[in-house]
């Protein structure tokens, strides 16, 4: 399938390199913050984590450090040598895999959970419904998915004035240039909220909670039902 000249080609995405990677090293908090999203998520030693996006794998290895088997997933390879790094500096064991949303390797109803972080963005919004599919069918019933990404939580006629309050958010407090926000804003394809809950609930997810936080970022937790349940 991957094959097929009319599939969505996900490594020609701006950032793939290690001028972008070296953004996330800017960043002290990640460790925290990735903590405390698995403690919400309540991992498990044993359970089989992915995830996808996985940027300097921080999530990813601190998963591991609580005994999940982990595999960290991103399309760029700068970021997969910094997961590899970070592995080592942690002593833990992770599984890099070279690939994306539409094409990371699964086998169905495997995963204990899939975490993805700002990478669904990246995607046109069929690609974004194929790739929340992919997800759903790697799950186990009753396993979990986590999505946050950058989203729209205004109605069109708003954009203009989120944008720049956006920009003026992203600046204050991450350090990142208003360029940054342009480039996104015409390069990448972020979409509405009200959209992406659609497109997760009519692919079989029940929709556990919806949390829009400060501008334009919003997070998801999603469980697939089990068999006879309703989502």
């Amino acid at each position: 399938m991957l094959a097929r000249d009319w599939y969505y080609n996900e490594r020609r995405q701006i950032g793939l390199d290690s001028a972008v990677a070296s953004i996330y090293e800017l960043d002290d908090d990640r460790d925290a913050r990735a903590r405390a999203t698995l403690d919400m998520l309540n991992v498990q030693r044993g359970w089989r984590v992915a995830d996808i996006g996985c940027g300097n794998g921080v999530l990813a290895c601190e998963a591991a450090m609580l005994g999940a088997d982990v595999d960290a997933i991103d399309i760029s390879p700068a970021m997969l040598a910094l997961a590899e790094i970070q592995a080592g500096d942690r002593k833990v064991a992770i599984r890099t895999q070279s690939a994306g949303l539409l094409s990371f390797a699964y086998q169905p109803n495997s995963y204990d959970l899939v975490v993805s972080e700002f990478t669904l963005h990246h995607l046109p919004d069929f690609w974004k419904a194929v790739a929340i599919s992919r997800i759903y069918n790697a799950l186990k019933p009753g396993a979990c998915f986590f999505l946050r990404d950058i989203v729209f939580v205004s109605m069109p006629d708003g954009s203009e004035r989120d944008v720049e309050a956006w920009a003026d958010f992203n600046a204050k407090n991450h350090g990142f240039a208003r360029d940054s926000v342009v480039t996104h804003m015409r390069d990448e394809h972020s979409t509405f909220g009200w959209v992406i809950e659609r497109m997760l609930t009519d692919v079989g997810f029940a929709l556990v909670l919806a949390d829009y936080h400060a501008p334009l970022h919003g997070a998801y937790l999603l469980r697939k039902p089990k068999s006879g349940e309703q989502g």
